[in-house]
């Protein structure tokens, strides 16, 4: 299948991931906190320009389940959107006033130029990697013990996460050709992902 290739050929930058201080900092609850509200700010950002991202790929699907699937997938990511709100409250983070740090920036231009410019099969590489991440990092965390990033982690190690996460790969493995334009727009997002939390972490 596309999406397994595609994830074991970039498991080295998932594991990176794993290991980088600014996710073991939330898995073991030591991140500073204005780290991690930093990072709120920015994901609400970049979530924005995901679910249009979802929504335009949901306009380009050619059949009538795909195009279910996309949006099913965009309310996936209005629901995380909620949690930031939540975490925002909380922080005392403002979303309203958000500035995209240049990390933020070249991951959302990146899914919107490959999702107004590109065909529905290379949007999918463009957008699978942070579904697969986030759910293998709450996987991989797990979500035992009680400290302040605990709902992060239950949040994307969730049943109802990985669920969302399977379908979209279920759309990769059909609409996706493996070429070498699919599999470096899919490392192109695991590397925005890592400079992502690298970013939070130089906060």
């Amino acid at each position: 299948m596309v999406s397994a290739q595609l994830w074991q050929a970039n498991q080295a930058l998932a594991q990176a991931c794993l290991e980088h201080p600014f996710v073991q900092g939330i898995g073991n609850g030591t991140l500073a906190r204005h780290k991690f509200a930093f990072y709120v700010g920015q994901d609400a950002f970049f979530l924005e320009a995901f679910a249009r991202a979802y929504s335009i790929a949901a306009a380009k699907a050619p059949d009538w389940e795909g195009f279910s699937i996309f949006h099913d997938l965009a309310n996936g990511v209005l629901e995380e959107l909620r949690l930031h709100e939540s975490y925002a409250t909380a922080w005392g983070v403002d979303l309203h006033n958000i500035e995209p740090q240049p990390a933020t920036r070249r991951y959302t231009d990146f899914l919107l130029a490959t999702a107004w410019g590109s065909d529905i099969g290379l949007i999918t590489a463009a957008m699978s990697p942070c579904m697969c991440l986030y759910a293998y990092l709450g996987q991989q965390l797990g979500s035992d013990s009680e400290h302040s990033y605990i709902e992060w982690i239950r949040t994307y190690s969730s049943p109802e996460f990985g669920q969302l996460a399977a379908q979209l790969e279920s759309l990769s493995d059909r609409y996706t050709n493996t070429t070498p334009l699919t599999h470096s727009t899919y490392r192109y997002a695991m590397l925005c992902e890592r400079d992502f939390f690298q970013a939070g972490w130089e906060a």
